[in-house]
């Protein structure tokens, strides 16, 4: 998954040669899942034209204040373009339009949605060797970059005048490429490991039958989800679940039983800087296990239990950095419940969540939760589906590890 899934983009493009590349990096956009607008000046389309964009994009494409095609004087707001954008990049950049960002002049829409744009703003200059090291051009560029926008540096190669040098353009992947890295260094999370415990356990009784629980894992994995988007590298060690992730920044570790989970936490804790123990683990055991299926004998049968080994309470232990979360799954006296698990292991933070709340708990897309931290206080939420709560959870972290 890209960090530019779900942001929406504005790209510009300005009047070089270079602006048939626009086309393909509206293609790797969309594909990536982005939602992408497009403005263009008006030489722009002698190189490319806005049927191509528009169909790429699936949507209109802009080049001047009112629409063309319309007598009734349709105005394109570029205040409502800039505002829309999560982040805007204008590529090709021509000598022109930099230098004329720089200035702040406004004498066509891409300039107009340019200066209006609250987003972070990427420039990939194109143009020829020499108008590239020229000062003006270096001039141009520092100021942009004083104003809080990023420069994606031109690249070696053969330029429209025949000549081979610095000037090309980046390459359609070389810039989306670029756009993600520099997403991805200013995500919260970014250098951070997460370690992440999901669903049942299943405790072995024969080869047939097990103790386990109805988790369905579905909270620990939305967990996931959301350390990854926020940038960090993510350790998900997962019981029995239906469920299934495929993020590049997510490592999946499946366990069965309790003992598992045990030892691949304690594998991943120590370089984890934040471990959130959501897992249904199973508090016992049979003492035995029997090699071959118990056949029905008689009307009872006697199994005796031993308890699993705490994982929460070990890590508590010997946590030393760690920012430790755990949950805490109630039916009576959930608060003081709570609070005491809380503090008997030694835990940062712990989420709450009461079988007595219709819509919590196992099996549902929704949760809801109150999270006490360290210092007993208490912050209930309403009722929210399972992202939502993952987004609650880590909001709530990042205010205290920040």
């Amino acid at each position: 998954m890209s960090v530019l899934q779900g942001k929406k983009i504005l790209l510009g493009v300005s009047g070089g040669i270079a602006a048939y590349k626009s086309a393909l990096i509206v293609r790797l956009l969309v594909k990536l899942g982005a939602e992408v607008k497009v403005v263009m000046t008006p030489a722009a389309k002698e190189f490319v034209t806005p049927l191509t964009l528009a169909t790429l994009s699936k949507k209109p494409v802009y080049s001047t204040f009112t629409d063309e095609e319309s007598d009734s004087g349709v105005w394109n707001s570029h205040v409502e373009l800039g505002l829309w954008a999560d982040l805007m990049l204008i590529a090709p950049t021509t000598a022109n339009t930099l230098s004329k960002a720089s200035e702040g002049a406004c004498d066509n829409l891409l300039l107009a949605v340019y200066l209006s744009a609250k987003c972070p703003v990427y420039f990939a200059p194109a143009m020829d060797l020499d108008m590239y090291k020229h000062p003006s051009t270096k001039n141009s560029m520092d100021k942009l970059e004083s104003f809080g926008n990023i420069i994606i540096p031109a690249t070696h190669g053969e330029l429209a005048s025949g000549l081979s040098g610095q000037g090309r353009m980046a390459e359609p992947e070389e810039i989306v490429n670029f756009i993600e890295k520099h997403l991805e260094h200013t995500l919260p999370l970014h250098d951070k490991k997460v370690l992440i415990t999901a669903g049942p356990t299943y405790e072995a009784i024969d080869p047939v039958r097990f103790i386990g629980n109805h988790s369905t894992g579905k909270m620990g994995f939305e967990i996931a989800k959301k350390a990854a988007e926020l940038g960090a590298e993510v350790f998900l060690v997962t019981g029995p679940t239906q469920l299934s992730i495929n993020h590049p920044k997510i490592k999946v570790i499946p366990v069965v039983s309790a003992q598992q989970m045990y030892a691949a936490s304690h594998q991943y804790f120590p370089d984890a800087d934040i471990a959130i123990l959501s897992a249904a683990v199973s508090d016992y055991k049979p003492q035995t296990v029997a090699e071959q299926k118990i056949k029905k004998k008689s009307d009872h049968i006697t199994i005796e239990l031993v308890p699993t080994p705490d994982i929460l309470a070990s890590l508590g232990k010997i946590k030393t950095k760690q920012f430790l979360v755990g949950f805490a799954l109630e039916t009576c006296d959930e608060l003081e419940n709570a609070k005491g698990k809380l503090q008997r292991k030694n835990l940062d933070l712990i989420v709450l969540n009461s079988l007595n709340d219709k819509g919590a708990g196992f099996g549902t897309p929704t949760n809801k939760i109150t999270l006490i931290d360290k210092a007993l206080n208490v912050l209930p939420f309403k009722l929210k589906s399972k992202a939502e709560v993952a987004h609650d959870i880590f909001q709530f972290i990042l205010q205290k590890t920040n």
